[in-house]
């Protein structure tokens, strides 16, 4: 049979949980002698609840982005002394919420082309492939001209050596 949990012992672990004190789940699942998975199951509701529940020692800056998240969330509303106090319950500064709100929106960007972009793409791709191959074969061709007039050049140089001319005068 599962065991029923009072709504205050929840809502004491929550606080547990959640920052400034921030323990681990393990840390609580020893401390209160509640299953580690139980503990896990009401940490992921609260999450979708949009609570800030890390459950983790860790920094701030070393939270999941889904935790940041939620943060930014939370913290939309608020400004002034509402946002100090938000931010000191929970050991954050306010401009680590601006930076984690500004990489949220520039997350959700136009970053991922569309198909006509990814066509267009190609094709400038294939483009710029041929002409290329096209610039290779004109360089071959102006290295063998090069090199044969080097070579002419080398011979006429050895027949004046061997033959010179008369000039007439």
């Amino acid at each position: 049979m599962k065991p029923i949990y009072d709504p205050e012992l929840q809502a004491e672990i929550r606080q547990r949980m959640s920052p400034p004190s921030r323990e681990s789940v393990a840390e609580i699942a020893r401390s209160t002698g509640i299953n580690v998975h139980t503990l896990y199951s009401w940490r992921h509701r609260w999450k979708q609840e949009g609570q800030l529940v890390p459950a983790t020692n860790k920094a701030p800056e070393q939270w999941s982005a889904s935790d940041k998240l939620a943060a930014v969330i939370q913290a939309a509303g608020l400004s002034g002394p509402d946002l100090g106090a938000f931010c000191r319950e929970r050991g954050l500064y306010p401009k680590q919420l601006s930076r984690w709100r500004q990489a949220a929106e520039d997350a959700n960007g136009n970053s991922t082309p569309s198909m006509a972009d990814q066509r267009e793409l190609q094709r400038k791709k294939q483009e710029q492939a041929r002409e290329i191959r096209r610039l290779e074969r004109d360089l071959q061709k102006k290295e063998k001209a090069l090199a044969e007039a080097a070579t002419l050049l080398l011979i006429a140089k050895k027949r004046d050596a061997l033959w010179p001319q008369d000039e007439e005068n």
